[in-house]
């Protein structure tokens, strides 16, 4: 059945047992669920209708060869032990039905508010083995002073080349000035025109 069919069969009932007070008539899973004062004492699926059960009015259920509502899990089947079904004789007689319903909201009322299932505790974590305390850390040691970097070897001197012939002096004024000059750079080439 829709859950628009159950909630036209819980309008009905209600109707019926109106003199109880206002009851609501409210979307409940796939089925309806119906409530006095905020309460939900019954619903209606598969077009059943399921009410609320205590150790005082159980018995009239089982007597009457009703059971849980149940339905079936992913891994099993699960009951609601707290909602049994309601007998067809009973649904059929307005005054039954009247005295059932109010048995319900008495069953309801005295188990108060849903418990909400607590979440499992998560798996204490095995403490590390407790640490022996921590060592004073060894001052380091000074640094050494930065050596002066090493000055550079002298740059061995030019060999003079054999005298051959004397010169004019202007020659061997340039050969001087090369002399000074250092080695590692090469004579500037002279642009010819």
């Amino acid at each position: 059945m829709s859950w628009q069919a159950d909630k036209a069969h819980g309008e009905e009932i209600a109707y019926q047992i109106a003199s109880l007070g206002h009851i609501e008539v409210t979307r409940f899973f796939s089925g309806a669920a119906m409530r006095l004062d905020g309460v939900m004492f019954g619903f209606l699926a598969r077009g059943s209708l399921f009410l609320r059960v205590d150790d005082v009015n159980r018995p009239a259920f089982v007597a009457g060869g009703m059971g849980p509502f149940s339905y079936s899990g992913r891994t099993r089947t699960v009951a609601l032990e707290g909602y049994y079904e309601t007998p067809a004789d009973v649904l059929e007689d307005a005054g039954a039905l009247f005295d059932w319903c109010r048995g319900a909201y008495r069953a309801a009322l005295l188990a108060g508010p849903p418990k909400r299932k607590a979440r499992a505790a998560p798996k204490p974590k095995p403490k590390p083995a407790p640490k022996p305390a921590p060592k004073p850390a060894p001052k380091p040691a000074p640094k050494p002073a930065p050596k002066p970097a090493p000055k550079p070897a002298p740059k061995p001197a030019p060999k003079p080349a054999p005298a051959a012939k004397p010169a004019s002096a202007s020659a061997s004024k340039r050969t001087a000035k090369s002399a000074l000059k250092p080695a590692s750079k090469p004579p500037a080439k002279r642009k010819q025109t």
